[in-house]
């Protein structure tokens, strides 16, 4: 699923949607995804994956041995012009782990992390913060330093690896309730980035991962309250991997009774329901399933369910309205052969 390569475009996305969504037969309920949405408005958990050492061209980075970066990450440390190369000795970095790293180690990579003009250089900085930033020490020190709004700078770095390490770095801080409360404001560009990558690329994986940690508590909910059309969409297209990450985020949203009325007035395409069959994997199933259960615990005021009926494209009426066809796929997947399927079928169907 690698997109190190890749230009994100819309496009892609769009060609994807129009392909898949088609023979859904529900083509119509994806016109708002398939325009450039603006996520203005709204201004709102893997550990980062390690690489190997790389080699670096002339004029870039050069190793020195025994260096912290070397020790961390693979990363040699810069030097030439007026950077100065930082040594520790190599039993003083043998001994340490990444959670009891000194707040200098911890400067010294955001400040390299700053001045690096090779993005390979950059991507391996990112790696070795966010693998730092596992640990609630470094995660409260790198907030400290203001290290989370210079890493989050790298989300609009031209190099598509660059973003999803910036992504899986924020990720790893965003654990930190503290640090949720700086993060927040990179929502809407998390999910631009969403919207304008590929589907199923790494870019679009990291960044739900961070909105998942950002959704856990109600704290940050309203900051997603446009994402509902984007994220069903993707729902639909996507693959089991990233469906399984989508719905962690619908999941997290629809707990919260105060996000209902937007998520059932969102617009949907048709082919949500067609998800709801014994041919879909069970890990997409059963968090399909508690979404819709969420969804069912809401009780609509008479108005408001009229309301609701006379909006063609809104998730209400594909799935939760009478003239929906849940009621009748939730029915055949009581005799589904996984029995936590079976009893969220039935919870759903209470």
């Amino acid at each position: 699923m690698g997109d190190g390569s890749v230009i994100p475009k819309f496009g892609s996305m769009k060609q994807a949607l129009l392909g898949i969504v088609a023979g859904a037969g529900a083509s119509y309920g994806i016109y708002k995804l398939l325009s450039v949405t603006s996520f203005k408005e709204n201004k709102k958990s893997a550990t980062s994956e390690s690489h190997g050492p790389r080699n670096n061209s002339p004029g870039g980075i050069v190793l020195q041995p025994g260096s912290l970066l070397a020790k961390l990450s693979g990363l040699d440390v810069v030097r030439g012009g007026e950077s100065q190369a930082v040594d520790v000795a190599s039993s003083d970095i043998i001994s340490r782990s990444p959670e009891s790293l000194e707040p200098q180690h911890l400067k010294m990579l955001l400040s390299l992390l700053q001045g690096s003009p090779n993005p390979s250089d950059r991507a391996q900085i990112l790696i070795t913060l966010g693998n730092t930033a596992a640990f609630t020490v470094n995660q409260d020190l790198i907030r400290e330093f203001g290290g989370l709004h210079v890493i989050a700078g790298f989300l609009s770095d031209p190099v598509p690896e660059v973003r999803v390490q910036t992504l899986n770095a924020l990720n790893n801080l965003s654990m930190n309730l503290r640090n949720q409360e700086q993060l927040k404001v990179y929502v809407a560009q998390v999910l631009e980035l969403i919207e304008m990558s590929p589907v199923n690329s790494d870019l679009q994986m990291a960044a739900l991962r961070l909105l998942t940690n950002l959704s856990v508590t109600d704290d940050h909910h309203q900051l997603l309250r446009g994402s509902i059309t984007l994220l069903l969409s993707l729902l639909v297209v996507s693959n089991q991997v990233l469906q399984i990450q989508v719905l962690k985020v619908l999941v997290n949203l629809s707990s919260n009774p105060d996000m209902m009325d937007d998520i059932v007035q969102a617009q949907a395409p048709a082919s949500v329901v067609l998800l709801f069959d014994v041919r879909t994997s069970s890990a997409v199933l059963l968090r399909l399933l508690m979404f819709a259960g969420n969804m069912k615990a809401w009780r609509p005021s008479a108005q408001v369910a009229e309301a609701l009926r006379r909006r063609q494209d809104c998730l209400y009426r594909v799935l939760l309205d009478e003239s929906s066809q849940l009621q009748s796929k939730l029915i055949q997947l009581l005799s589904h052969p996984d029995g936590e399927v079976q009893a969220q079928v039935a919870r759903v169907l209470l």
